[in-house]
């Protein structure tokens, strides 16, 4: 043995993001879906085409690092914040963010809530469907204790231009507290089957309180963008 560090093996997405071959994070089927490439596609082709120069970008459930990596590395965003409840995740993204060389993207391992406390996050098997929902998903390996802090203060605090948000059913509750006025678009997946119809028109109707309309062009199924302003052709 002669000391050297050993590198940590890594996964290459066709976009050329790297991914720690962590077993923990990445099983057999995540790892398969990065490397052909079809992992979050959707989303980050809607994000890419909504990201423009100098937006300040807020994500809210940061998962593998995917979307925020993506942002960061290919679109000329100022800056990425990061709001992730697990706390395996969230020392897994930041870990992705090294591999990348990222430098503009900061990993807050915590909620945004109505208010300023904590919660408790309920980790499954299938990792990046832990939620604070004990009842839908997978069963719960085990839960946490995760710091929530106030939603309103921090989305007036960070003035995000762009929100990306794919939370497990959380979007229905949190969207509606959030402070969304410096917005000029945003990319959120919902989830139906867990928020129902009323989730679901919360969601949209906090987005057009906030002065966003819906934009077909870049939505998707579960995937639905919204934009302040765009031409009509």
């Amino acid at each position: 043995m002669d000391g050297s560090p050993v590198e940590t093996p890594m996964i290459k997405t066709p976009r050329g993001l790297l991914f720690p071959r962590d077993m923990e994070v990445l099983k057999p089927r995540i790892a398969g879906s990065l490397r052909r490439g079809i992992y979050e596609t959707k989303e980050g082709d809607a994000v890419l085409r909504i990201v423009q120069p100098n937006d300040v970008v807020l994500e809210l459930g940061g998962g593998l690092g995917y979307i925020s990596t993506l942002v960061a590395k290919r679109s000329e965003a100022a800056h990425v914040h990061v709001y992730e409840a697990n706390a395996a995740l969230a020392e897994y993204i930041a870990r992705v963010h090294d591999a990348n060389g990222v430098e503009n993207a900061t990993v807050h391992h915590a909620m945004l809530g109505k208010r300023k406390g904590t919660k408790d996050f309920h980790v499954r098997g299938n990792i990046l469907a832990s939620s604070t929902d004990e009842a839908h998903g997978d069963a719960v390996l085990r839960t946490e204790t995760v710091d929530v802090v106030n939603a309103g203060q921090q989305t007036k605090a960070i003035k995000p231009t762009v929100l990306v948000c794919d939370i497990e059913g959380g979007e229905a509750e949190l969207l509606p507290e959030m402070d969304l006025s410096s917005l000029r678009a945003a990319v959120v997946e919902l989830h139906p089957q867990w928020i129902g119809p009323e989730g679901v028109n919360a969601v949209f109707g906090a987005l057009m309180g906030a002065g966003l309309a819906y934009y077909p062009k870049l939505s998707t199924q579960k995937i639905v963008t919204f934009r302040r302003a765009w031409p009509l052709k």
